[in-house]
């Protein structure tokens, strides 16, 4: 596993694909893969979809970790992602909100259009960085972390990711084509404000 940082704190790492970001008995996931490495408690923060690599922090104290998560719901945490998209977005830059609904027993997000039980606001901004043989590579910031919001935010507009046929792609990509390329925040402790990429050709 590639690391970015490490210090008493936190620990900045890549996540490959198909780790779980959160623990799990029976599934190969990064948190008892980072306790091998730091010989300590590891709390998660933020998470990523199994099938999505790229940077995440985690926290090495239960202090650390309220306040990372703390940032996280105020949204001065921020991820920036990459993502291969089907088709051309009709902006080349824009806000999407929507209403999702994540269904448990399927494992899947829908967009809905009533406020209701379990259904919770998402929002993201993204950005056109290139065109090519009717595909769009997009730069993706996200202002809530609901469950799958890239792929199903995008998927609703029929643009689904590049290798995400669960929400609609009808190609033999070996990969969802998304990953999360920036990571910023503040330290937990010392206060600095910390920026961490990982960069990632599709």
């Amino acid at each position: 596993m590639e690391i970015l940082h490490r210090d008493n704190d936190i620990i900045v790492c890549i996540k490959e694909r198909g780790l779980l970001s959160q623990y799990d008995e029976k599934k190969p996931d990064m948190i008892s893969a980072l306790k091998e490495i730091c010989g300590c408690e590891v709390y998660p923060v933020h998470r990523l979809d199994k099938e999505v690599g790229g940077v995440m922090v985690y926290a090495l104290t239960q202090k650390s970790a309220a306040s990372l998560s703390a940032q996280v719901a105020d949204r001065s945490f921020e991820k920036q992602y990459i993502a291969l998209l089907h088709g051309v977005p009709e902006k080349a830059e824009d806000t999407l909100e929507d209403l999702l609904y994540f269904d448990k027993a399927k494992n899947k997000s829908f967009t809905v259009k009533k406020e209701r039980r379990g259904v919770k606001k998402a929002i993201l901004d993204y950005s056109t960085v290139e065109t090519k043989d009717s595909t769009t590579l997009v730069r993706v910031r996200l202002h809530t972390g609901r469950t799958h919001q890239i792929r199903v935010q995008f998927a609703s507009r029929k643009m689904p990711l590049v290798g995400d046929r669960r929400y609609g792609a009808r190609d033999e990509a070996s990969f969802i084509h998304l990953w999360s390329e920036k990571i910023e925040f503040t330290h937990p402790v010392t206060g600095k404000k910390m920026t961490f990429e990982a960069p990632q050709d599709f």
